[in-house]
């Protein structure tokens, strides 16, 4: 599937460039044990040489004005390295929250600072996830309990979506209590807001704004998912090259010939389930993108552990980090089984 034109292969390859250079698996080690759980920067070098953050900002709030296409070439590329950053907690699902919301105030105020690095975080869910609101407003005052933020701990601003629609609120406010909390996935850090009567700043948002907040954040994850598969896929290749047993190298062994072609198959169909969501933008096409490439990229994980061998179960190799990432993925914004009612239903089932 065509995806990549000459100037997204040439933000693809810049990203890539810079990633390859400041965070290969020692500097996201490195980063995963810092105050901030990710390495600022690596996120300077990528908000200001290359404009990750202002991608998908409007030009008039100081963006560049692309599209998602380009969020999920950046997204994509950052799932291969596995690297810890605020993108997808604050340059994607907090600024599009604003974008989507239609409120030029708070657009003007909050997306100039999202855009060149600061970090805002949305606060959506509730103990149970994402087919709820752990926070409830009274006209506007916040009350309750924000699960599995991503970056709330160390964001500038924090936006609060409710069954009665979007607020902002100031992390330092009288009321507001923020930690991070324990996370499978060392390399994605999670964090838990508690609102005690918080006075909060009403927005304008669309009824459908969380089922259109849904859908972008579905896509930019899905990416992320592909990136980690291809990633995870190479570096099991790679292996089979080299590590050999009965003086013939195991890459060479037709049964596990055969499951390296399945890990592949499973990569090259996620990712084109993921360009699809993409350059539909869809509801559905998101969907079906969440539940095939959060299955994908945990069965590449899981194949990418056993044809390692013992070593990939320790601490020192990667394998690990791809397989963490590949179950917290699947559970963050809905568990797959979640979306699978609501597939069954838009095909006729």
């Amino acid at each position: 599937m065509s995806f990549d034109n000459e100037e997204r292969a040439a933000l693809r390859e810049s990203v890539r460039d810079l990633l390859g250079k400041y965070s290969d698996s020692a500097a996201v080690r490195r980063a995963i044990i810092t105050g901030h759980g990710y390495d600022e920067s690596v996120w300077s070098r990528l908000c200001e040489q290359i404009g990750v953050a202002a991608l998908a900002v409007p030009e008039k709030y100081d963006g560049v004005g692309a599209s998602l296409l380009e969020v999920h070439v950046v997204q994509e590329e950052l799932g291969r390295t596995l690297t810890p950053s605020p993108m997808l907690g604050s340059a994607v699902l907090a600024a599009q929250a604003l974008v989507l919301s239609g409120d030029d105030d708070a657009c003007a105020r909050l997306l100039p600072g999202i855009a060149a690095g600061s970090v805002a975080a949305l606060c959506w869910a509730g103990p149970d996830g994402w087919s709820g609101f752990g926070v409830t407003a009274s006209g506007e005052t916040l009350s309750g309990t924000a699960s599995y933020v991503l970056g709330s701990d160390v964001a500038d601003v924090l936006l609060v979506l409710t069954s009665d629609g979007l607020f902002e609120v100031d992390p330092s406010a009288d009321g507001v209590t923020r930690r991070r909390v324990p996370a499978m996935d060392p390399t994605r850090t999670l964090s838990e807001v508690v609102f005690d009567g918080v006075a909060a700043r009403r927005l304008v948002s669309p009824t459908d704004l969380v089922e259109q907040l849904r859908t972008v954040v579905l896509v930019a994850l899905s990416a992320e998912q592909v990136g980690a598969a291809a990633a995870a896929l190479e570096q099991t290749v790679e292996y089979a090259k080299s590590r050999k047993q009965f003086g013939r190298a195991i890459g060479s062994f037709q049964a596990l010939k055969h499951r390296m072609a399945d890990m592949y198959a499973l990569v090259e169909t996620a990712r084109s389930m993921s360009y699809a969501a993409a350059l539909s933008g869809t509801h559905d096409d998101a969907v079906v993108a969440k539940v095939y490439c959060s299955e994908a990229l945990q069965q590449v994980a899981a194949e990418a552990i056993q044809l390692h061998g013992g070593i990939a179960i320790t601490w020192e190799h990667d394998a690990q980090l791809f397989f963490k990432r590949a179950h917290g993925t699947a559970q963050l914004f809905g568990q797959p089984r979640d979306y699978l009612a609501e597939l069954a239903t838009a095909a006729g089932l």
